[in-house]
């Protein structure tokens, strides 16, 4: 999906105000695509537009149809790829979701897609940070069996 936006493309600003209001969609379909899109575009962000619409898109990763949520928290770690400030920002609100979602409906989902995003991140960036906070988090996991879940995720570095 989106394999058009593998590379940087100097078209995204033509869409991105687009997506930007897509995220509120009262189609969840819509919302979830949007969504996913906005996340890959942002590495074609030379404005860094996505800092300010971040919390937009984040919103998102929250929407009451979990569907919707689990696919743009599947691709969010795409907006870590823009460049440090949006891989520090991306990391600290993936951290934070982590350590505070236990009292969201599958929040056992949520901590995986999380693992698997930040997993993700470290394959394309290879920053050893973004590893040892996501294997930190893992050892915060009072469950065995999902801790061993988590830790699959990171297995063949």
């Amino acid at each position: 999906m989106f394999s058009f936006t593998k590379e940087e493309v100097d078209w995204a600003y033509e869409v991105w105000d687009q997506l930007v209001e897509g995220l509120t969609n009262s189609d969840n379909h819509k919302r979830s695509r949007y969504a996913q899109f906005l996340s890959h575009l942002a590495k074609s962000d030379p404005e860094k537009r996505i800092l300010q619409d971040f919390p937009a898109l984040w919103e998102v990763t929250k929407d009451k149809k979990f569907v919707t949520a689990r696919h743009s928290l599947q691709s969010i770690w795409k907006v870590g790829l823009a460049g440090p400030e949006q891989k520090e920002m991306v990391i600290n609100h993936l951290v934070n979701r982590f350590m505070n979602c236990l009292d969201e409906k599958n929040y056992t989902l949520v901590r995986f897609d999380i693992i698997q995003g930040l997993r993700n991140l470290y394959d394309e960036v290879k920053d050893e940070e973004i590893k040892l906070k996501a294997l930190s988090l893992i050892e915060e996991v009072d469950d065995p069996k999902y801790q061993k879940k988590y830790a699959k995720v990171w297995k063949n570095l």
